[in-house]
């Protein structure tokens, strides 16, 4: 056990670190290594206290999402060359992991994720019954239907690993100082923070809290409060077993998926930890109102045998040698869960230079990958690749400790179950960020999750099958959906859209402000546009609608999921610069209902004197008036790419403005959508979306918005000089347009494109996003491939739950806006839809 003495060495840093577990540790070994000066971690008690040092200690390149497998990958490469880097002994095991299919659907959802593994470097395979057993020769083979197979995947011991990191990071000049009790937090006006402790204090220019299952009492020193809770994790580690001891190689680490724990070999004996029900687990809820006990360290939790024994019989019957085995040791310690068992990491909304690198429930193998991201942000200014979904700005006020712990209960349940595209999960909902409407639309329709927010996603008729029924194919949403598609199209539909992130933004320096913060005009008095948010290397951070409503006044609109993240960002735009504006968040205020199809205009008319003629109101126009004496701020703009318009109105109206549009669209055969069809609108119109065809990993012009992004506008806005050097480079990708031919699957997003060259078929893209086309009656989806394959006419492929269908890139979009159509018609051209 390695000494420190209890000291500050200085009262002034760069960045302050608050925790010294591996996640901690390791961004201090990252900042310090990149050159950072004066990087100080503060641990109250000693490195590896909390989580770390009863970890598992499971690595593993597999994970679901697309760029958390890159976190996962550099854990790997690093832990790799780490000992050999700094002297210190890690203890890691490289024997690969098998997960088990014993199901017909979970066999699917195999084929699903090696789709998504193609376009990704990191070694995975579909692998037989007879290649399972021969690499885990112990196992009973009676239900294995396949394997998923990562040839690197093992297992490192958790304190030798965050002792190495500690050693590398001392090497490159970080302080690392224990026991030192973090006692306040006082951010000064300048941003700088004051970090008080029982030896004094430190100023630094940013703290970053990796408390583990501390963080909320670090996060409630500012008057926060991080939706964490420790969850009770079991683990039981066997004597000797003759047969495992008798082998020559290592066993790969297994995850029985129906059965719901791993396996993993421990010396000469076996490792084995389950995930109970959400019923059966066991959540540490005194930790989240008291505070965790003062001196809690190394302690553990009492074990409960009787709480896992469904899962000791399953893995018992797998791997049958573990029937006769001795438990030698019970392990039962916290491990803390965020809602959606994914980490907070960045920077926090609402606090200048706070940073959160919490709730994770993987530690291990996130602790390398995330200091490097992280660190990587700190210094560069922007995140080096996109992670929205670990985004500490995904949760707000609505994220209320009854929706923690009851979402924390559901995750830790469901570790192991399927993860279906387009996937719900219903524990802790509502929550009360519920629209105007809600109460009104929920018997009618299946209502999908959105940063707290119920939205429909489509709507029941009789003889409709209802409810959440997930499956890989086609389901039963599919022809509702349609149905939903042909009512926009043909008549007139009504869409709840109040999950918006809303922004009003004034001030003497506001239309400076969005000059520099958008790549695109700011937009006249009276007028709409879209304008995307760049980060400094021309990524696109961002996308908005901006609408000027009065001199100097602007309404700001995103999507749902990116309300915070989008309006930190522009905080820190604010604060930097020194702009002189006010910027107020109206989200839950704000209700949104956007009417869309040909009889828009007519079922509108009917409720207002204003002129809503075209000529009058023309599109990407805005406007205030009184529907049905109702006060709204309408927009001509409509994401189906049909005539219609998005009415903003205070939320307590939402009932009777729905209720006057639904009554007045009667004759025209009126009806709700949701954002299923919404969805397929906008693919056949070629809309992009972010956090699809664009994010923090594209530059606007691969994405092909050029038309958005002003080049030649006066003001230097972020980004700019970095698309100027991207487009004298020229581009090596670009997003193309394609249809495919399938049977009952379509495109989602994240697949793999291959093509078929001269030498061999080989990946070369990746899907965005995709879906059926109603209007045409086949599949189609976005995708990005090399420039040299991006040619109209292009035969690629695209592989869908393990076949590969033929794909043709087409000119997009399949069909005109009904803005452009209208345009075509008074030329006297027959526009195509």
């Amino acid at each position: 056990k390695e000494a420190s003495t209890p000291s500050l060495g200085k009262d002034r840093a760069d960045t302050v670190i608050i925790g010294g577990g591996c996640v901690g540790v390791s961004l201090a070994y990252h900042l310090a290594k990149a050159g950072l000066k004066d990087v100080v971690l503060l641990e109250k008690s000693e490195l590896t206290a909390g989580s770390t040092w009863h970890a598992a200690g499971l690595t593993t390149y597999f994970h679901p999402g697309i760029n958390l497998k890159k976190i996962h990958a550099y854990s790997i490469k690093l832990y790799e060359k780490l000992e050999e880097e700094t002297g210190q002994p890690v203890g890691f095991h490289q024997p690969g992991s098998i997960r088990i299919a014993s199901t017909p659907t979970r066999v699917d959802e195999f084929k699903y994720q090696m789709t998504r593994a193609g376009w990704h470097p990191t070694e995975q395979y579909l692998i037989t019954p007879e290649k399972v057993q021969e690499l885990f020769p112990l196992l009973n083979m009676d239900k294995v239907l396949a394997g998923l197979y990562n040839p690197g995947d093992g297992h490192i011991d958790p304190y030798s690993l965050t002792m190495a990191l500690a050693a590398g990071a001392r090497k490159y000049g970080a302080q690392l100082n224990y026991p030192v009790q973090v006692t306040n937090l006082n951010s000064r006006s300048d941003g700088t923070w004051e970090v008080e402790t029982p030896l004094g204090i430190i100023q630094a220019k940013r703290i970053v809290n990796t408390a583990g299952f501390w963080a909320r009492d670090i996060g409630k020193m500012i008057g926060l409060q991080h939706p964490l809770i420790p969850v009770h994790h079991q683990y039981v580690v066997t004597s000797t077993i003759p047969e495992v001891k008798a082998l020559k190689t290592e066993l790969p680490v297994i995850r029985d998926l129906e059965g719901s724990y791993y396996l993993r070999q421990e010396r000469d004996g076996l490792l084995f930890g389950p995930y109970e029900s959400e019923e059966k687990m066991k959540l540490q809820e005194s930790w989240v109102t008291n505070g965790v006990p003062p001196g809690f360290g190394k302690e553990l939790f009492e074990s409960d045998l009787d709480r896992i024994m469904e899962h000791i019989e399953a893995a018992m019957e797998m791997v049958p040698v573990l029937r006769k085995a001795d438990i030698v040791n019970t392990i039962s310690g916290p491990i803390t869960y965020s809602p959606d068992i994914l980490p907070m990491v960045g920077p926090h909304q609402g606090v200048r230079n706070y940073w959160v690198a919490i709730g994770f429930g993987y530690g291990i193998i996130h602790a390398g990958g995330m200091g490097k991201y992280l660190s990587d942000w700190i210094l560069e200014g922007e995140p080096p690749f996109d992670l929205i979904e670990v985004d500490p700005n995904r949760y707000g006020k609505w994220t209320t400790t009854e929706y923690t712990a009851a979402k924390a209960r559901e995750s830790y349940g469901f570790n192991n179950i399927v993860g279906y595209p387009k996937e719900e999960r219903f524990a802790g909902r509502p929550t009360e960020r519920t629209s105007g409407l809600y109460d009104l639309l929920k018997s009618k329709c299946s209502m999908g999750f959105h940063a707290g927010w119920e939205q429909p996603h489509w709507f029941y008729k009789p003889g409709d099958e209802t409810g959440y029924k997930p499956s890989f194919r086609r389901t039963n949403w599919f022809d509702p959906v349609g149905r939903e598609y042909k009512q926009v199209m043909e008549k007139v539909g009504v869409i709840d859209l109040s999950p918006f992130g809303k922004f009003k933004v004034k001030g003497a320096d506001s239309v400076k402000l969005l000059d520099h913060l958008f790549a695109n005009v700011v937009p006249k008095v009276g007028s709409t546009n879209i304008s995307h948010m760049l980060t400094p290397r021309g990524k696109v951070y961002a996308e908005l609608t901006v609408s000027q409503l009065y001199p100097g006044e602007f309404m700001l609109v995103t999507g749902s999921g990116s309300e915070l993240h989008d309006l930190r960002w522009i905080e820190d735009k604010i604060t930097r610069g020194g702009y002189k504006v006010e910027i107020e968040n109206m989200t839950d205020e704000m209700g949104v209902l956007s009417v869309a199809g040909p009889y828009a205009r007519q079922v509108l008319q009917k409720l207002t004197n204003e002129d809503l003629s075209d000529a009058s109101f023309k599109f990407l126009q805005c406007r205030h008036l009184k529907l049905s004496n109702i006060a709204v701020t309408a927009i001509r703009i409509s994401y189906t790419g049909e005539l219609g318009w998005e009415l903003y109105h205070r939320k307590e109206d939402s009932v009777p403005l729905y209720s006057a549009i639904m009554e007045a669209g009667q004759k025209e055969g009126i009806d709700d959508f949701g954002t299923y069809a919404l969805n397929a609108l906008r693919l056949e119109k070629g809309f992009r979306a972010w956090g699809a065809e664009m994010n923090c990993d594209t530059n606007p012009l691969e994405a092909g918005l050029e038309y958005f992004v002003k080049l030649n506008k006066a003001a230097d806005f972020t980004g700019k000089q970095a698309l100027k050097q991207i487009k004298e480079k020229g581009l090596k990708r670009r997003l193309v347009y394609l249809t495919l031919e399938t049977d009952n699957v379509d495109p989602e997003g994240n697949e793999s494109i291959w093509h078929n060259g001269k030498a061999r078929t080989i990946v070369i893209g990746n899907t965005t996003s995709g879906c059926f086309s109603y209007g045409a009656q086949q599949s189609f989806f976005f995708a990005y491939v090399p420039m040299e394959l991006s040619k109209v006419g292009q035969k690629l492929e695209v592989e869908l739950l393990g076949k590969n269908y033929p794909a043709t890139i087409i000119q997009e979009p399949l069909v005109l806006t009904e803005p452009t159509r209208m345009r075509l018609q008074r030329k006297g051209e027959s526009p195509k839809i």
